[in-house]
């Protein structure tokens, strides 16, 4: 029997269940990169062979070619360090999360102001220090008088463009 060898590294290898985890999330990030959009993707830092992978995984629409082109990719990922690319795509999610909340405000906002809250109209104006105060009152005054003549909602959309204008970004 060998005495035990102190120059073998004391951590043993991932076992295969880990290995398997690993390779699961590596092809959840392709699948996650294959749905970004093209403008999406090129805000983020990819190997040309990966980003040419990403490029016709998305342009195939056959289930299984699909299927077998995503397990390409998330083998191509086992070759590059993933967390840069892990943390592009929290961004890029991060940044869909705030422009949605941004939308859902200006929705609140135009909602309450056509429906006759003005008390709202001043929380507006100082959170928006480009809103016009005269430009906003008219574009207020046509959506109330479009709710209550049952006309269609084209005044509210351009109070509701109006207030994305002068909102300002997050």
């Amino acid at each position: 029997m060998k005495p035990p060898s102190h120059d073998a590294d004391p951590t043993p290898p991932p076992s295969r269940t880990q290995r398997k985890k690993a390779d699961h999330a590596r092809k959840a990030l392709g699948e996650a990169l294959v749905a970004l959009s093209p403008e999406q993707e090129t805000g983020i830092d990819l190997p040309s062979e990966l980003r040419a992978a990403v490029s016709l995984a998305r342009k195939t629409r056959a289930h299984g070619a699909r299927r077998r082109q995503i397990q390409y990719i998330g083998t191509l990922l086992r070759q590059i360090d993933i967390d840069p690319i892990r943390k592009a795509l929290e961004n890029i999610q991060r940044g869909d999360l705030v422009k949605a909340r941004a939308f859902k405000r200006i929705e609140a906002w135009r909602d309450a102001l056509r429906d006759g809250n003005d008390a709202i109209m001043e929380e507006i104006l100082a959170a928006c220090p480009a809103a016009d105060r005269q430009q906003l009152r008219q574009l207020v005054r046509n959506a109330r008088r479009e709710t209550r003549e049952g006309k269609g909602p084209g005044a509210s959309r351009k109070l509701f463009k109006y207030l994305q204008k002068v909102t300002p970004p997050c």
